[in-house]
């Protein structure tokens, strides 16, 4: 007769503070690099390793979802220029997190995913064990390192490794496979000390080649109509006062990408926000900072000028003549391409032509009357479209520049990119490469807790839909941080129409109705319900003056917004007036 193999017995508790586990060298190896926040979700197998990383000082930032919690590490990755982490449990507590990873890692964000795994033996011959995954080869082509630690002697390694990884290069999401044998193997504390080491040169600047940069200088020199354009890349570096010195200095209009507004103020005497069709039909040469020539540039061809010269800045050799030739590549660490070139240009050697930036800063006035009058136009009509309400924030955050604006939606995030003027770098984080909606109230989360600062988020009704239950985490840890939702009740509008034979809504359409202040009033929150404009400037200031959690259901016509996304014959508007 077959018989029954006894369960293991369990393992002896460690005997503290002689003895340790892989979950106390865990946060041992956090703490040892510097970190200060964790974001993430607790349940097996990492519970007390969460409780584990509050004793040794460092914040843990409990989220109701992984989604959220990743989005809130990448986005402190991108404002601080240190690794956000994330920590979760194993199988779709993992899969849930390493979205926000993959995105991290697009956008260059980085950041360190930690998760507790099964057993790899256990996976490998597939014994159904509990939430049985192989984690590190789902992780892998998704991130930019991944690591396993097998036993808790690989633990400080992995941090390490992960850390170095995360920010050398072209930044990027880590994934490292935190196995139960890891975490629960016991060890004397005085060897567990003993594994701890401050790595060296954790971030070695690389500068171009000399070549490189003189081929730069040549080309930006020889312009009769030279332009910026400023990348998410370009605000990462933190290398503002050379920009600052290499537009002013040479006289250089700049046109900001999304998260690049404010790097230079989007209303200063050389921003070329408002032309940027012009910009693209008649520069010759181009200076691309920290972006890339993809989709959201018509990939750097269609109306560009056909005879247009690049010349990109970029830490990736691999960006280099993606879908158009480059003609001037600088490869290196933005600050060191920066000031080698900068040390090169000569004024007096500029070909500017003496009409140029005046007929663009025309071309400006002009455009920006007429943008005005599109956010008064109907400054009366009732129920409030996008315009009307972000006629009345505008100049609340224009004037509060030190906030840090996170944005999402469709019509809303289109529309409040265009409205709202940015003056400080880093203050404006969105759904970036990708596009994707869901990033909101992490990235609230992570960019309050990675500053300090107060934070607005201005989200369409669907966007919020993606995070709005982790508003309770803004709640729960009193962040100083304003959720404003435009309601148009659905997704672009709320007047979409089923097709035949269903009685069900249309697939774009959510609740006009819906009383999104509710769901502030259950957590706590001061929460406000407007209908006018002047309802919602007093609101927006009351919110942002009391530095405590808020949100402003702010009510809109289900017939404000129209169909996003510019998908061929569904939108014909121009790909090249997308500035995500």
């Amino acid at each position: 007769m077959a018989t029954t193999t006894p369960a293991a017995a369990p393992q002896s508790a460690p005997k503290y503070p002689d003895q340790v586990t892989g979950m106390w060298i865990l946060a041992r190896a956090l703490e040892n690099m510097g970190i200060k926040n964790v974001y993430g979700l607790v349940g097996i197998p990492i519970t007390e390793a969460a409780y584990l990383v509050q004793g040794q000082g460092i914040r843990f930032v409990g989220f109701r979802h992984e989604q959220q919690a990743g989005m809130a590490a990448a986005t402190e990755g991108y404002l601080t220029k240190t690794p956000g982490v994330l920590m979760t449990v194993s199988s779709l507590g993992f899969m849930n997190g390493l979205t926000a990873t993959a995105n991290a890692t697009v956008n260059c964000y980085p950041m360190i995913q930690i998760s507790g795994a099964t057993d790899p033996t256990m996976v490998d011959m597939k014994m159904g064990t509990y939430e049985e995954m192989d984690q590190l080869n789902t992780a892998k082509p998704l991130v930019k390192a991944a690591f396993r630690c097998s036993k808790a002697e690989d633990i400080p390694s992995a941090v390490a490794r992960a850390y170095r990884a995360a920010v050398s290069g072209r930044p990027g999401g880590v994934y490292i496979d935190m196995t139960t044998p890891a975490l629960g193997q016991i060890m004397n504390r005085a060897d567990a000390e003993k594994l701890l080491y401050q790595p060296v040169d954790i971030y070695s600047p690389v500068a171009p080649n000399e070549a490189s940069v003189d081929r730069a200088v040549e080309t930006i020199q020889s312009a009769k109509r030279p332009a910026i354009l400023l990348g998410k890349g370009a605000a990462y570096a933190q290398v503002d006062d050379k920009i600052k010195t290499l537009v002013e200095k040479y006289n250089i209009p700049y046109l900001p990408m999304s998260m690049a507004k404010g790097l230079m103020p989007d209303a200063g005497p050389l921003s070329a926000l408002s032309c940027r069709s012009t910009i693209m039909e008649k520069a010759d040469v181009v200076i691309v900072i920290g972006a890339r020539l993809n989709w959201m540039l018509s990939f750097g061809k269609g109306k560009w000028n056909p005879a247009i010269k690049f010349v990109q800045l970029d830490v990736d050799p691999e960006e280099m003549d993606v879908n158009v030739p480059i003609a001037a590549p600088v490869v290196g660490d933005m600050g060191e391409s920066l000031d080698a070139i900068l040390g090169k240009l000569d004024v007096s050697k500029m070909s500017i032509d003496p009409s140029w930036v005046p007929s663009l800063q025309a071309e400006t006035k002009e455009k920006d009357a007429k943008f005005q009058e599109r956010l008064t136009a109907n400054k009366n009509a009732m129920p409030m479209d996008h315009w009307t309400a972000l006629g009345a924030i505008k100049p609340i955050i224009e004037s509060n520049p030190d906030i840090i604006l996170i944005n999402e939606g469709a019509n809303t995030l289109d529309d409040t990119r265009d409205a709202v003027n940015m003056s400080l770098p880093r203050h404006r984080v969105d759904c970036a490469t990708w596009a994707i909606m869901g990033m909101g109230m992490g990235s609230a989360i992570g960019a309050a807790v990675a500053t300090g600062k107060k934070v607005v988020a201005i989200e369409g009704d669907s966007a919020f839909g993606f995070s709005g239950m982790d508003f309770s985490t803004i709640c729960r840890f009193k962040l100083p941080v304003t959720v404003v939702i435009f309601n148009n009740g659905g997704i672009y509008n709320g007047i979409g129409e089923p097709m035949d034979k269903t009685s069900d809504p249309a697939p774009t359409t959510l609740d006009i109705h819906a009383r999104y202040d509710k769901l502030g009033d259950a957590f706590g929150a001061q929460t406000y319900y407007v209908q006018t404009p002047s309802e919602l400037s007093q609101a927006l200031n009351e919110a942002i003056a009391s530095g405590k959690p808020c949100l402003i259901d702010v009510q809109l016509g289900a017939d404000s917004g129209k169909e996003s996304g510019h998908i061929g014959y569904l939108n014909p508007a121009p790909l090249q007036d997308i500035t995500v």
